[in-house]
């Protein structure tokens, strides 16, 4: 274990190297392939800033999975969870998963799925969008995860997660892999948690299909003649991140819980970002989230820097069930909310 601890911990001192020698070229920042793995997906994960790379002692196993594979070895038994979030310029995000833990061990299979429903159709001959008879296509973007967590002693766990990734405008379409990596440290006597996360790692991305074909002109003997011919598209790196993050939960008389969190992410061809997020608990049973999100230029971002949410927990006869939401506001368009229901056994 202490060398794999190791290795991990000299793969991210170098990705941490090269994240910030692309991070200050800021005319590359939104040239990556799938975005949408940036994208916060899950009420708690938002509400609490996207801080919870350190994981919590109740965190659901496939919605920890989202911010440190190793941060599913928290949950217990069987647990099932599907979140919708209603994306802004109505688009849907839809996640779902379901882990297990088997003694030491504990699995996840998870899918996350974009929905950009109907868009207008405009071509270099016909750049404006008609009114009247509108001509549409659509998109999609999905990731399917398979998680894999150990937990070595009471205090170190160490987890990976396999993602077969995809996208598709139109008539063309994009696929990949990618895997991330996480190792957390519980310090279960203080309420102290650490944790680190390499995610989105893999090779790079690119379009191909017929939407890329093209008739071009060419001039022979007997004049202009159609050839064909096809666009290649150049292909770009998935946005891996760096993550290092904590937690600290403190137990209050009558049944009031209170956790702090902070995390520092890295992305590739992107900005630093830091982030906190503080959640209020009573009795096990309901919660009050905040948290806030930092950059070093944040007039660059569209989203708010703060956002807020609520969970309620109840136990009905054994089984638990969880609903947790999250309001998430932006400096263009409309706010975003986020719902999820999680069940555990």
């Amino acid at each position: 274990m202490k060398n794999q601890l190791l290795a991990l911990g000299a793969c991210a001192l170098a990705f941490l190297g090269l994240t910030q020698e692309a991070a200050a070229q800021d005319d590359r920042a939104g040239t990556q392939a799938m975005e949408e793995l940036l994208v916060p997906i899950t009420p708690r994960t938002i509400a609490l800033g996207s801080a919870i790379t350190g994981g919590l002692s109740d965190l659901g196993g496939v919605e920890a999975v989202q911010s440190n594979p190793a941060a599913l070895l928290a949950s217990s038994g069987t647990n099932a969870m599907f979140s919708r979030s209603e994306y802004v310029q109505d688009i849907g995000i839809n996640y779902a998963g379901v882990s297990q833990s088997f003694g030491a061990n504990s699995i996840a299979l998870t899918l996350l799925a974009w929905d950009y429903g109907d868009i207008q159709r405009t071509t270099e001959a016909n750049p404006d969008i008609n009114a009247t008879t509108p001509v549409t296509y659509t998109a999609s973007a999905y990731a399917v995860g398979a998680t894999f967590g150990r937990q070595f002693t009471d205090r170190i766990g160490a987890g990976f997660t396999l993602k077969a990734l995809g996208r598709r405008i139109d008539e063309v379409t994009s696929s990949g892999v990618a895997f991330d990596a996480g190792v957390t440290y519980v310090v279960e006597e203080s309420g102290l948690r650490f944790g680190v996360a390499l995610k989105n790692l893999g090779a790079q991305m690119g379009f191909s299909g017929t939407g890329l074909n093209r008739q071009v002109p060419i001039n022979g003997p007997s004049g202009q003649q159609p050839v064909a011919g096809e666009i290649r598209d150049l292909e770009a790196q998935l946005p891996s991140t760096l993550n290092f993050g904590a937690s600290y939960t403190r137990q209050f008389q009558g049944d009031l819980s209170v956790t702090g969190l902070a995390n520092f992410q890295s992305v590739s061809y992107d900005l630093d970002q830091y982030s906190g997020g503080l959640e209020l608990g009573y009795a096990n049973l309901v919660f009050a989230r905040g948290g806030v999100n930092f950059t070093a230029e944040p007039d660059q971002d569209m989203w708010q820097s703060w956002n807020l949410g609520a969970g309620l927990n109840l136990d009905l006869s054994g089984t638990r069930l969880k609903v947790d939401y999250a309001y998430r506001p932006t400096n263009v368009f409309g706010s975003v909310n986020v719902f999820s229901v999680g069940i555990g056994l």
